[in-house]
C-alpha cells in the first residue's frame, strides 16, 4: 500500500508488534551480550544483521533512519551526530586523498569550510561553481578525478534552488554521483531523489527535529546509482575490504545497501559521529509532526517575503516562492508544496541598519539556528559565515548586509507585527 507522506511521518521506519511499545524504545545501551564468540564474530565480519556497540549502530537509531529512508524515497540511510558529520561521510565514503568533488558555492558556511579547508588538508580538491552556472562552467569544472557533485537544494542562506535535475544529468555523465543536501526543504517540500538525486543528506537538527532540542543528521541512499559500473571510480565499494576479510559491499549488499553499510562498517567504526540513540528519538518525535509543521513555516515564509518586498526600508529580498524572485521558476517546479520558512533580506542602511532592526526585534530571537519551531534571526556574515573573505562571500551569494530570518510556526500577523516594529526603529 502506498503510503501519504504525512501517514510516513507519524508511522513509518517502525511498526510494533501485538503487545510490543508504540512508541520508539530507547535503546540507551553501549553493547549487547552474546551467548557465543561465534555469534559476536559473525556480526564483526558483517555476515549476520545485528548490533554489538551503539558507536557503529543502535536499534534506536535505526528506526529513526528508516523513517527518513522512507519520507526521501531511498532504499537505506544512516543517523550521524550532525548534519556536518553526515555531509562528511557521503563525501568521504567515495572521495578522498588524490581525489576531486564539484560543489554549487552557495552552500552553507560550515560545509564549505568542511570541502575547501578541512578536507582539502586531506588531500581532497574542490571546485566550486555557482548554482545558477552555465553548462559550459559546469562541465569544466570535471577532472579525470571528480568523484561526486555536492549541492544543496535550498543554499543555507543564499536561498538558491539547485537545478537538480542538470546537476544529476552533468554528475551521471561523468559517472559519479550527485549528492544534495535537502535540509532546508525536507521531504515534505521536496524529494531529491525523484530529480535524479543519488544521496541525500541531512542536519536533522534543523526542521526534522524542529525544536532546537536535538544536533544530529542523516544521510539516504537512493540505492539507484551503479557503482560497479563504475568500478574503476569506487574502488572501496566494489573492491574486497581487508578490514573485513575481503567483504565486497556491492556484492555482499547489492546496490540498494552497499553505500550505507561502508559508510557504517568502515567510517562510524573509525571516527564514531554516531547520534545519541535520546537524540534519535527526539528527532522521532519531531519527525511525527513535520508535516504539518512545514506548512505553517512555508506560510510564514512567504507571507513575511511579501510584506518585506513592499517595505521602503528593506534593500532587498530573497524567497524562491515568491514571485518576481530570480529563483521562483526553479522553486515552482522543485518546491511546489513550499519553500520553507527561511527568508533572507537586506536592511537598507547596510551593516549598522541590519545591526538596529536586529536589537529591535522583540519575538524573533537571535540565535545561531535556523529552522525550528521558534522564529529565530541571524547576521551569518558575522556569524556562519565570518571565516569567509568578502569575495568567498559574494561567491556563495551573501552580503554583508544580509539577514537570514527563519520564519518558526508562531501565528503569521504576530510575526510580521514584530518586524515591521523593528523596522520603525531603524
Amino acid at each position: 500500500m502506498s503510503e501519504s507522506i504525512s501517514t510516513t511521518c507519524v508511522q513509518g521506519g517502525y511498526r510494533p508488534g501485538d503487545g510490543e511499545p508504540r512508541q520508539i524504545p530507547i535503546y540507551q545501551s553501549t553493547t549487547w551480550k552474546y551467548d557465543t564468540s561465534e555469534h559476536m564474530g559473525k556480526l564483526f565480519d558483517l555476515e549476520e544483521a545485528g548490533y554489538f556497540y551503539t558507536r557503529l549502530q543502535n536499534p534506536t537509531n535505526d528506526f529513526v533512519a528508516a523513517k527518513i529512508a522512507e519520507l526521501e524515497g531511498g532504499t537505506a540511510a544512516m543517523l550521524t551526530s550532525s548534519g556536518q558529520a553526515a555531509n562528511f561521510f557521503a563525501v568521504f565514503n567515495i572521495a578522498g586523498c588524490g581525489d576531486h568533488i564539484v560543489a554549487s558555492s552557495a552552500i552553507y558556511g560550515g560545509t564549505y569550510n568542511l570541502l575547501a579547508v578541512t578536507m582539502k588538508r586531506m588531500g581532497l580538491e574542490c571546485t566550486f561553481v555557482s548554482p545558477d552556472c552555465t553548462d559550459e562552467e559546469l562541465e569544466a569544472a570535471f577532472r579525470p578525478n571528480t568523484k561526486a557533485v555536492f549541492g544543496e537544494t535550498i543554499a543555507n542562506p543564499a536561498l538558491s534552488v539547485l537545478d537538480i535535475e542538470r546537476f544529476a544529468a552533468a554528475a551521471h555523465a561523468h559517472g559519479v554521483p550527485l549528492i544534495v543536501d535537502n535540509t532546508f526543504p525536507t521531504p515534505v517540500n521536496c524529494r531529491p531523489i525523484e530529480w535524479g538525486a543519488d544521496i541525500v543528506t541531512h542536519s536533522t537538527t534543523k526542521y526534522m527535529d524542529g525544536h532546537g532540542a536535538s544536533v544530529g543528521g542523516a544521510i539516504v541512499d537512493s540505492g539507484r546509482f551503479d557503482w560497479t559500473a563504475h568500478a574503476d571510480k569506487f574502488p572501496g565499494l566494489c573492491e574486497p575490504d581487508e578490514s573485513y576479510h575481503g567483504v565486497t559491499y556491492t556484492e555482499r549488499f547489492g546496490l540498494a545497501g552497499a553505500f550505507i553499510t561502508k559508510a557504517t562498517a568502515q567510517l562510524m567504526r573509525d571516527f564514531g559521529c554516531t547520534q545519541s540513540p535520546q537524540n534519535a528519538f527526539l528527532v522521532n518525535m519531531g519527525l511525527e509532526s513535520l508535516h504539518l509543521r512545514m506548512a505553517q513555516h512555508n506560510a510564514n515564509g512567504l507571507a513575511l517575503a511579501e510584506f518585506l518586498a513592499q517595505h521602503p526600508k528593506v534593500a532587498w529580498v530573497r524567497y524562491p516562492g515568491l514571485k518576481g524572485d530570480a529563483e521562483y521558476e526553479l522553486s515552482q517546479k522543485y518546491l511546489s508544496h513550499g519553500a520553507s520558512g527561511v527568508v533572507s533580506f537586506g536592511v537598507a542602511g547596510g551593516r549598522a541598519a541590519a545591526e538596529t532592526f536586529m536589537k529591535n526585534l522583540k519575538l524573533a530571537q537571535i540565535a545561531t539556528h535556523v529552522a525550528d519551531a521558534r522564529t529565530c534571526v541571524l547576521h551569518p556574515a558575522n556569524a556562519t559565515h565570518r571565516q569567509m573573505n568578502d569575495a568567498e562571500l559574494a561567491a556563495a551569494g551573501i552580503t554583508a548586509d544580509l539577514i537570514r530570518l527563519s520564519c518558526g510556526i508562531e501565528g503569521t500577523g504576530d510575526l510580521v507585527a514584530d518586524v515591521e516594529q523593528a523596522l520603525a526603529a531603524v
